[in-house]
């Protein structure tokens, strides 16, 4: 199940539900069930504070990923995923994307993380990066239905 809540900001996700099933289907693509995923919406001020509480690092991201998952087991991915508003607007902006399509890119992101995929290295962020633009296209894909 996948929730959604905000912290320290007042963003709204569109199109939960359509949202909700998207993600059940990528985790399903990459070998996995879909647990219980929260996603908190939260400011940069909120996200760097958690930043520098939990990881060690002094500035700004846009997603923190804390994973709860079994991947070895029952192959249930689960976790709390934050995503600092601010900062995904401002890379949309850099990056010449909507802040929506960030936002998506973002959210998937997350979810691509509890599934296991890495993004350290170079090889490792390509390979994230393919992955996020191959679910975003069949997002978009059923946005046009």
């Amino acid at each position: 199940m996948v929730r959604y809540y905000n912290d320290s900001c007042s963003y709204a996700l569109p199109a939960k539900r359509l949202t909700s099933a998207w993600l059940k289907s990528v985790a399903e693509q990459e070998g996995y069930t879909l647990g219980d995923v929260t996603y908190i919406f939260c400011s940069a001020e909120r996200l760097l504070e958690m930043n520098r509480q939990f990881l060690g690092h002094d500035y700004f991201t846009d997603v923190i990923t804390f994973d709860y998952s079994d991947r070895k087991g029952e192959r249930v991915v689960a976790g709390d995923i934050f995503i600092d508003v601010e900062t995904v607007a401002d890379n949309a902006r850099i990056y010449g994307a909507t802040k929506l399509h960030e936002m998506r890119r973002v959210v998937v992101h997350g979810l691509l993380h509890l599934c296991g995929q890495k993004d350290k290295t170079p090889r490792t962020e390509r390979q994230m990066h393919r992955k996020e633009d191959k679910y975003l296209a069949q997002l978009s894909a059923e946005l046009e239905k």
